[in-house]
């Protein structure tokens, strides 16, 4: 039998960075997944590192956005109406968790992970040789309007008192510094947040960085965990392994191992899609740009220009809908010239969300030697190495640079 101190389940950019922080500290660490490092959820984010997210994605409260996304006609938020019933007990307590006091202390709790988040991926990067995939150029926050700019300069401004710097751009500014761009009225330019050019390729910079520290990946499905005696185990295409600790970094598949604990956890998943195109002859972007009227973002890759939706909310495993990346690529032409379709297909993802919109990290309280590190929602490449500095900073007896205490799963 295989044995080690600690074994990380699931290889995503969260996992794949907390085995790396609790390897550093000296213990030996196996990092499981059923698939290659960085290939679910982790593959198809907006390559956003967002030193400026402040605050958390809310439910609406204004009657009209409300009423927009009742009928579907929100491009940056779609619901399958078969699965709104499976969803309607997580909508609530969203809602409720969104109330201007909640939401407020809730951003309070989060605020040092957001303040260090990319502190600590730059110093993994610069262990891992990976720094040429970092851009420090901030994202840009596009609008179509007056009526819709002003509500989103006023949110920007929310930020200031917290040392951080953003720009405002009528249309003739935005085009100086995206010549490229056809259309906008205005944006907002986040200045502090950073952007990675191939978040997959950061993911397997970090997994080479963990070997060469003494850590471990293996194959494994994470349905074969089970508590065991002195420990935690799980079978591995190398033969069942054994460790001391475990630490579950699941994403949107936790409750294949916290449902059969006996955990009731309200994780759900927002879905999401991209699709690369080639740039058209002679167009460049300089900065990821969110069309916050239309509900997609621009982002420059290495592939090329990556294009996200906003969020679906349907069930994990129903068949994807391709209905809104189809509606954004119509918006997107219209904004940047996009030559054709790179990828065979339109990828699809999962964003594990908690209602409350912060992570899931700390004990497990009925199973000693079992940790959590999982529902990063929006945000699981912005948190992935502070996350695992704070989880392995717990684990391994050290002071927290952060009170855990908002983030532990009793909370639910």
């Amino acid at each position: 039998m295989l044995k080690a101190d600690v074994l990380v389940l699931g290889a995503g950019i969260v996992g794949v960075a907390t085995a790396l922080q609790i390897a550093s500290r000296g213990r030996e660490v196996v990092l499981i997944d059923r698939r290659g490092p960085g290939e679910e959820t982790s593959f198809g984010n907006a390559g956003l590192i967002e030193r400026a997210s402040i605050f958390p994605y809310l439910f609406p409260r204004d009657v009209s956005a409300l009423a927009r996304y009742a009928v579907n006609g929100a491009n940056e938020a779609h619901y399958r109406l078969a699965d709104l019933p499976a969803f309607a007990p997580w909508l609530a307590r969203y809602w409720w968790e969104s109330s201007p006091e909640r939401a407020k202390a809730h951003a309070l709790a989060a605020l040092p992970l957001i303040e260090n988040c990319l502190a600590e991926h730059e110093k993994l990067m610069a262990a891992a040789g990976a720094q040429h995939l970092l851009s420090k150029s901030g994202w840009l926050k596009l609008f179509r309007s007056e009526e819709t700019f002003e509500p989103g300069r006023e949110a920007a401004r929310k930020i200031e008192p917290f040392g951080l710097k953003t720009a405002f751009y009528n249309a003739q500014q935005l085009r100086e510094i995206e010549p490229s761009l056809q259309g906008g009225f205005g944006a907002v330019h986040y200045l502090d947040p950073a952007s990675i050019s191939d978040p997959l390729a950061l993911t397997k910079a970090y997994v080479n960085l963990f070997e060469q520290r003494g850590g471990v990946f293996l194959h494994g499905e994470a349905k074969t965990f089970r508590p065991a005696s002195g420990g935690y185990g799980v079978e591995t295409e190398k033969g069942p392994l054994l460790a001391r600790e475990a630490v579950v970094c699941l994403g949107p598949w936790a409750d294949a191992v916290t449902g059969p604990l006996g955990y009731k956890i309200p994780l759900a998943v927002k879905r999401g899609y991209h699709m690369h195109y080639a740039p058209g002859v002679g167009a460049v972007l300089n900065h990821p740009v969110l069309d916050a009227d239309n509900g997609f973002l621009l982002a420059p890759m290495a592939r090329g220009i990556r294009m996200t939706t906003g969020a679906e909310f349907a069930r994990r495993d129903t068949p994807p809908d391709y209905g809104q990346i189809e509606t954004s690529e119509a918006l997107a032409r219209k904004l940047f010239p996009l030559a054709g379709r790179l990828d065979t297909k339109p990828w699809m993802g999962c964003r594990p969300c908690l209602p409350d919109m912060l992570p899931i990290l700390g004990p497990a309280p009925r199973h000693k030697g079992l940790w959590f590190n999982f529902g990063h929602q929006h945000h699981g490449l912005t948190l992935a190495a502070v996350c695992g500095r704070l989880l392995a900073e717990m684990m391994t007896g050290e002071k927290p640079f952060a009170d855990p205490t908002p983030f532990r799963v009793e909370r639910f």
